[in-house]
């Protein structure tokens, strides 16, 4: 399945931009971005391009990219789309949830690796979550011993997780007091293998930590309990197997944003529904995919975007707007770039809260930041820090 391949090639179609703009910075300009799939001739460039827009928050470039990855055809309401929207009953996603986390004791849910937003919806479940009795968070992503500890993510703690949201998920996580864990498999193993070696993983964690629920994040498809080509089972069935637990499972991804407005399914935009949803059906059962066998038991549905200031209004979520003085920004030449950091975790490489990349310094682009102490980072198109200073929000 494409998706599945692309994902196990991001790493390496990472190493070619960095190498092709002789620079391994994390957090590149997005011309260099652009730059480097325009000179790339991987088939996977375009996969690779759409993370690294969204790892300095550009997400119309994430998305651009990502349909040139993986193109579909755009997809006309169907009579049958038509019914289901017009027969269904609209529930808030998060707090139908919640509400089903209450009975349940294990939950997965998934993301696609280059959408931010799939991890910004799953952290705003975490409060919710603790205070139902999850204490325990799977990644997929995470490869660190010491995160639990150290109580945030750093460059080493693995690839997605350098991504700003997924920084902050980790960390709003440990602070409510989850032992974060990573479950992947061992190097080499992919296909079948991967997935039963995922699921052993998370199994062999459970059996040594069985006081409190737990809460698994993963990629794509490996949430789906039932069958799947080329796997016989994805991670979530064979955990299902391995451990007689029926998961709750949630989909984010299926009806996941396009880049362009008749790309994206009928159930995004024919709503005035602002915050993700969920369809309860006629004969009430929730709305969980077009196709049989059904995957999952829950199939998030996330409006489209809409923009503040160019920035997604989801990325506002529970924090505040903040603009770095006018004074400052004449002092630049641009274009410049600005990393916020929460203060203790600039010195020893850890995760910027927020990015963004201003062209001049007519400043009207926000971070997006929660209230604490930042250390602002600016940073030139070379790469070098040319000021820095902190500040309380």
């Amino acid at each position: 399945m494409k998706n599945k391949i692309g994902t196990l090639l991001l790493s390496i179609g990472i190493f070619s931009v960095a190498k092709a703009q002789n620079t391994t910075e994390v957090y590149p300009f997005s011309k260099d971005i652009t730059t480097a799939i325009e000179r790339d001739t991987v088939e996977w460039k375009y996969q690779t391009g759409a993370v690294r827009y969204s790892f300095i928050g550009d997400y119309k470039n994430t998305l651009i990219a990502w349909d040139k990855a993986i193109p579909k055809a755009g997809s006309k309401p169907t009579a049958s789309d038509s019914l289901i929207l017009k027969s269904s009953d609209i529930l808030d996603a998060k707090e139908y949830i919640l509400k089903q986390s209450e009975k349940e004791q294990l939950i997965i849910i998934n993301e696609a690796h280059h959408n931010p937003r799939h991890r910004t919806f799953t952290a705003s479940l975490l409060e919710g979550l603790y205070k139902n009795g999850y204490r325990f968070l799977g990644l997929e992503a995470l490869s660190d011993t010491l995160i639990n500890q150290r109580k945030y993510a750093v460059q080493e703690s693995g690839f997605y997780t350098a991504e700003p949201e997924f920084g902050n998920l980790i960390y709003e996580a440990l602070k409510l007091g989850f032992t974060v864990f990573g479950y992947e498999a061992s190097a080499g193993k992919n296909g079948k293998e991967r997935e039963i070696e995922q699921a052993e993983n998370i199994k062999k964690f459970m059996k040594l930590h069985p006081d409190g629920k737990y809460l698994i994040h993963c990629g794509f498809d490996h949430v789906y309990e039932n069958e799947v080509r080329n796997w016989e089972k994805a991670m979530a069935g064979r955990l299902k197997e391995f451990t007689g637990i029926d998961p709750f499972t949630i989909d984010q991804v299926k009806l996941s944003e396009r880049s362009k407005p008749e790309l994206n399914h009928y159930f995004l935009y024919a709503t005035q529904e602002k915050q993700p949803f969920i369809l309860k059906t006629q004969d009430h059962t929730i709305f969980n995919g077009f196709t049989e066998p059904k995957q999952t038991d829950v199939l998030v549905i996330h409006p489209v975007t809409h923009y503040q200031h160019n920035r997604p209004q989801w990325l506002s979520y529970k924090k505040e707007s903040y603009q770095i003085s006018k004074k400052r920004l004449k002092k630049y030449s641009y274009p410049v770039q600005i990393l916020a950091y929460r203060i203790e975790e600039y010195k020893n490489d850890g995760i910027p809260a927020d990015i963004i990349e201003l062209k001049d310094a007519h400043n009207t682009v926000p971070l997006f930041l929660k209230k604490g102490s930042y250390t602002f980072v600016i940073k030139n198109q070379n790469y070098e820090v040319i000021d820095s200073f902190t500040s309380e929000i």
